[in-house]
């Protein structure tokens, strides 16, 4: 007798997330409950039924639809983006909701009014790679959708997910306009045709500069199979605990860990965890066999930062997570204005323990430092960290005070210009098209500075 046949069916399948949902909560949980609701009643929930598709369920901070064509689900998708862009220019930036946007097409188990099953997951999975208020989509729909809609997208390659056996080729999706041009994310306003370049090169030097580093942290995502069959060393840098005493100096602790993840990532002969997911590990009592296991790398540095006045001890230790035993652990105390002696002892120790040889371009490349004013570089990691907080405005005055006190840092004349291109992208600018011009500016004055 056979077993009956479980009910399936090819879907596109459309999951939202509120962007800092704990965040929102924890500052206004009524207030946010309420523009939550608005938002799905007045927006999200018509523009499903609009399009053809249908509400699975609503999880809090997050919604999970269904549609039967790839194309109507992808034109919900814009237009909630884009109208949660017109709902959200009256907000401020700490209230504003923002939402990540996954969209897969695959075959789902269907259970009465619900449905499962990988294509389920693998759309959950493409929205937490989304960017606030932006639109990820899997080959699948890539592939389905053609030219049918006037969009753009970017091909951002393969991704491992959680509890996805393949990875995934993932794309980002860019609202295009034959007519009206590139469509700024967030405001709803156009860049014209002859903007384009400009826009271009301010896109390509935030590339070039690290926009990685301003994602908050979501599910840490291993080494590929493909990479580790490169033979190479695989470490994993975890985020450096805060010991100062005080939270205020937690921004150091997090700027010298993403410094060495950097550095570390110049070198060829090293296979280095992406730093969004390490710090997925970030307050978390991990062992390191375990991160080790999950992230697919033999090897673990961790450590603590302690900040007094100008003194700064670092504490760092090596493991090779295969054996838990500990290849070596150091203590470095420095004043401030030799933070940068340090973190290249550091770099130094990693590779000589590791046998990793440097070629002399690493060499350079590793011990090229954009400053060697330590305040101004102090500044710089408060920005980093605000801009990580959403918090642009302070953000751009720690990047303006950097720059102030060493107007030839061009690492954070680089973070300046990304600041003033998110203010116009972001509705917080009162004049979009001076900060844009603003934000090219000063790229390409530090790209003159410094090319590396």
């Amino acid at each position: 007798m056979s077993e009956a046949r479980v009910p399936r069916r090819l879907a596109a399948i459309l999951a939202a997330d509120v962007v800092g949902y704990s965040r929102l909560m924890g500052r206004d949980e009524s207030g946010t409950l309420d523009r939550l609701k608005a938002h799905r009643n007045a927006l999200i929930e018509p523009k499903i039924t609009a399009h053809g598709g249908r509400m699975i369920k609503l999880m809090g901070d997050g919604a999970l639809a269904e549609f039967s064509s790839v194309v109507d689900a992808l034109a919900c998708a814009v237009e909630v983006q884009r109208g949660m862009q017109e709902r959200n220019q009256d907000e401020s930036v700490e209230q504003r909701i923002e939402f990540r946007i996954g969209i897969n097409l695959g075959d789902v188990i269907v259970e009465g009014d619900d449905i499962y099953g990988d294509g389920v997951n693998v759309a959950a999975r493409l929205e937490g790679l989304a960017d606030p208020g932006g639109i990820c989509i899997s080959e699948a729909v890539h592939t389905a959708a053609g030219n049918k809609l006037p969009l753009a997208y970017e091909d951002i390659g393969e991704k491992r997910v959680k509890n996805i056996a393949s990875p995934i080729r993932v794309y980002k999706v860019l609202p295009y306009s034959e007519e009206a041009g590139l469509v700024r994310r967030r405001t709803g306003q156009t860049i014209r045709p002859r903007q384009a370049a400009g826009v271009g090169v301010i896109i390509a030097f935030i590339a070039l500069a690290g926009w990685q580093l301003f994602r908050p942290a979501s599910e840490p995502e291993p080494i590929t199979d493909t990479e580790l069959s490169l033979g190479k060393p695989s470490i994993a840098v975890l985020p450096f605990k805060n010991l100062s005493g005080s939270p205020d100096q937690e921004y150091f602790a997090d700027g010298m860990t993403d410094d060495l993840i950097t550095d570390l990532s110049k070198v060829s002969g090293l296979l280095v965890v992406a730093r969004n997911s390490s710090f997925a590990y970030k307050g978390q009592s991990s062992d390191v066999r375990q991160v080790a296991s999950d992230l697919s790398v033999r090897y673990v540095l961790e450590g603590s930062v302690r900040r007094e006045r100008d003194k700064v001890r670092i504490n760092a230790q090596l493991v090779d997570a295969s054996t838990g035993r500990h290849i070596w652990a150091e203590r470095y105390d420095r004043r401030m204005t030799a933070i940068f002696d340090l973190q290249d002892e550091v770099i130094e120790r990693i590779v000589t323990a590791l046998a990793v040889t440097l070629t002399p371009q690493e060499t350079e490349s590793v011990t090229h430092r954009s400053t060697k004013n330590a305040t101004a570089y102090d500044f710089f990691l408060r920005g980093q960290a605000l801009v990580r907080t959403t918090n642009y405005r302070e953000a751009r005055e720690a990047y303006e005070r950097a720059v102030a006190i060493d107007p030839g840092f061009a690492r954070a004349l680089g973070a300046l210009s990304l600041s003033y291109a998110i203010a116009a992208q972001d509705g917080w600018s009162t004049d979009p098209q001076n900060d844009m011009q603003q934000a090219l500016a000063l790229a390409k004055k530090a790209r003159a500075m410094d090319d590396k």
